[in-house]
């Protein structure tokens, strides 16, 4: 397969990216105003985080467009990293936050640049020993399908076989390169999934749509149980791409979130 076979340029993870980008651009605007508690931050830490992971994606599309496949892999191990920072930063935050601990001297510090995070293996054991999302991880974990991802990039990246320079040149005709972007479209919808089930859970409120704020700004009384509406660019998300590719994982979040997913 040449890049610029239409079945290459046509292949549905361009329109999966559309999404994804989409999704995170909305998600940064619609979290701004929610404060990050245990930091200094005076708006949403995660709101910047998720429009960064935006770009990456973005660049991930441009990427795979001029059929750099293995390019792309370094940005999806990057992609990766920020989803564990992510999650791994709101339950630490959540967990050691209190009125004898109004700042989280770890969290706030890296927020400042006075030191770094722990490393990838560390925050991921964090999260995997966390109760609060206990049964996301239960299921995320049931095979070995994001071990498999996190090797796929580490190859990719460092170029552990030959076969992934190739994938690297745009003008070679590859018989492998159709099965490679199948590959690369499918990690990435897991990393998705990785990352939303991770966030909708720890952060239900990160779900809800703007009725019951917009009721409150105008001076009207907002309408009952309107604070558990779900944004319908999340509930689009949630059931084109978690409901449809991993069923078990959407009916975890709705059984763990008390908010209204359809």
């Amino acid at each position: 397969m040449m890049v610029s076979d239409q079945e290459y340029q046509e292949h549905e993870v361009f329109s999966e990216l559309d999404r994804y980008i989409a999704f995170y651009e909305r998600l940064a605007h619609s979290v701004f105003l929610w404060v990050s508690q245990g930091t200094g931050a005076v708006a949403n830490i995660d709101s910047y985080v998720f429009s960064s992971i935006q770009g990456t994606l973005t660049s991930i599309q441009t990427i795979l467009r001029d059929g750099r496949i293995n390019d792309a892999y370094a940005l999806l191990r990057k992609y990766h990293d920020s989803a564990i920072i992510n999650i791994y930063s709101n339950l630490y935050l959540e967990e050691h936050f209190g009125i004898d601990n109004f700042i989280v001297t770890q969290i706030d510090d890296w927020l400042k640049g006075k030191s770094q995070l722990p490393e990838y293996r560390i925050m991921s054991q964090y999260i995997r020993s966390s109760v609060r999302v206990a049964p996301v991880t239960a299921a995320l974990l049931a095979d070995d399908r994001y071990t498999q991802i996190r090797s796929r990039c580490n190859d990719h990246t460092h170029y552990n076989f030959y076969r992934n320079v190739l994938l690297n040149d745009n003008e070679l005709l590859l018989r492998n390169r159709g099965r490679a972007l199948e590959v690369f479209s499918t990690d990435l919808r897991n990393l998705f999934i990785l990352h939303v089930a991770y966030m909708l859970c720890a952060r239900e409120h990160y779900m809800m749509s703007s009725d019951y704020r917009d009721a409150l700004e105008c001076n009207m009384t907002p309408e009952p149980d309107s604070e558990y509406w779900v944004a319908p660019f999340v509930q689009d998300a949630f059931d084109l791409t978690v409901v449809r590719h991993r069923p078990d994982i959407a009916t975890i979040i709705k059984n763990q979130t008390s908010m209204h997913l359809a």
